[in-house]
């Protein structure tokens, strides 16, 4: 990773700007499922190098978003480009048959509010925070809305196992609590 010192002083510590972490056009994902009161929660958290990359999530469901058989819990993340020089991503698994199946489109499969956070989230991951420090501010963000507030800390639920952490809850919302 590229550092580039930004500020130094005998009395602060160094702040440096990085550089992302380069994607390649497949990254290997897991699929973690959450429910928060009422609402079922699928998230598909691309992985590089064994560490959180990025990060879609949405509602689970046949109509408005995904649903996948429940024992898919890995696959890839797969970036396409389409013709007009954007990108689409893919999720790809292998099924019990052993066959690919491909969900085209994550990036339009789920509400544009929750796909905006979640671009800030994977930002955020692919400049290396520190995962716990992702919770931490994750699980800080006051939202105006009930969905959106309970829609972060389903998510912090789904990155915490990546730190090594399974003793704790991250902290939640009043509106979430107890509703795992």
């Amino acid at each position: 990773m590229e550092d580039r010192t930004l500020f130094q002083s005998n009395s602060a510590p160094e702040v440096r700007e990085t550089a992302p972490l380069k994607r390649p056009a497949e990254l290997e994902a897991d699929v973690v499922r959450f429910q928060v009161q009422k609402d079922k929660w699928i998230a598909f958290v691309g992985l590089k190098d064994g560490r959180p990359y990025e990060i879609f999530t949405g509602l689970a469901d046949d109509e408005e978003g995904i649903a996948l058989p429940k024992s898919v819990t890995k696959g890839k993340i797969i970036k396409v480009p389409n013709e007009d020089g954007h990108h689409r991503y893919d999720f790809q698994f292998v099924n019990t048959r052993g066959f690919k199946t491909t969900v085209e489109g994550l990036s339009y499969k789920f509400d544009k509010e929750f796909w905006n956070y979640a671009k800030l989230i994977s930002g955020v991951l692919r400049y290396g925070m520190p995962i716990d420090q992702v919770i931490k501010m994750i699980t800080g963000l006051q939202m105006d809305s009930e969905s959106i507030n309970n829609w972060t800390t389903g998510v912090a639920r789904a990155l915490k196992k990546y730190t090594g952490d399974n003793t704790a809850e991250p902290e939640s919302t009043p509106e979430s609590q107890g509703n795992a």
